[in-house]
């Protein structure tokens, strides 16, 4: 709905005015309001419980999100260079800024309040999709304001020229917006590591059980799908323990690094601390 609102809002500033900057900040809308469709459908598949066929769950499906609309905002910068380029030979005119300024700066109100909004609900949530869209937004606010500035600039200056330069450098904006979700997108899909502040959370977490407990751990491994995390980790104890007595611990870790690091799902190797076989797994492909 607010992007519907934006596209109508941006498109009226661009009818007003004529300003090719305020036409480019529209096309960056529509994007938005496919982008919103394409993480809406994302996130109802993600959300699935695991089956049969994804026993460890659909939440990749965020990342498929976060990489479409990337692509669609390179289409979308590629639009307004070609519409740009020819007005940095011919400049036309702009009228009425005065209203198209007034319902632009309406349009970037409703961006910010969403962008600000999906942003907060996707960090609670986990939710890389949301978190994407609500970034991509809170971007499309400060091009705004770039645009508003240009055709303030030519307004006041008559610089008809600076129109299409504003416009092109929204492109490039919107270029680097796009990359970076593509990029997410594909380490996402590659299992990329937890984030290194994450990742120590959990090293503080085995270090204080080697203090309390003398035990020891090694082959710790994480990847992110989509808002789930994934921790594998081998935990080393004394020999003389019994399976119950090693069992009982991993389940403790296991929970304590859930309630520190939620949306995780951990596995533990036990193993035993004197045999040296137990040190043959500690490269990411066991050793022949």
């Amino acid at each position: 709905m607010a992007a519907i609102l934006t596209i109508a809002l941006k498109a009226s500033a661009y009818v007003y005015t004529g300003s090719i900057g305020l036409l480019s900040d529209a096309l960056e809308s529509v994007i938005n309001l496919i982008a919103a469709f394409i993480a809406l459908l994302m996130i109802k598949i993600a959300v699935q419980p695991p089956d049969d066929d994804h026993a460890f769950g659909h939440d990749k499906a965020e990342y498929f999100a976060s990489g479409i609309e990337g692509t669609l905002i390179f289409i979308a910068a590629g639009g307004i260079v070609y519409t740009a380029v020819p007005r940095l030979f011919a400049p036309q005119p702009i009228e009425n800024v005065g209203i198209g300024l007034i319902v632009s700066l309406l349009a970037t109100l409703v961006n910010l309040i969403v962008g600000v909004f999906l942003t907060k609900i996707g960090k609670r949530n986990h939710s890389i999709a949301l978190e994407a869209d609500g970034r991509h937004l809170l971007t499309d606010v400060w091009t705004s304001v770039g645009v508003v500035f240009g055709v303030v600039i030519v307004g006041l200056t008559g610089w008809l020229v600076f129109d299409p330069i504003i416009a092109l450098i929204v492109a490039l904006n919107i270029i680097w917006t796009g990359y970076q979700l593509v990029k997410r997108s594909a380490l996402g899909l590659m299992d990329t590591a937890v984030s290194p502040e994450v990742y120590e959370k959990i090293r503080q977490i085995l270090d204080g059980y080697v203090v309390k407990q003398g035990i020891d751990y090694h082959a710790l491994r994480t990847r992110q799908s989509g808002a789930r995390n994934f921790i594998s980790v081998h935990i080393l104890v004394p020999d003389e323990w019994t399976v119950q007595k090693g069992h009982d611990l991993t389940e403790e870790i296991e929970m304590e690094i859930c309630r520190v690091v939620p949306e995780s799902t951990v596995f533990t190797h036990l193993e035993p601390l004197e045999d040296p076989l137990s040190f043959e797994d500690l490269e990411l492909f066991r050793r022949k």
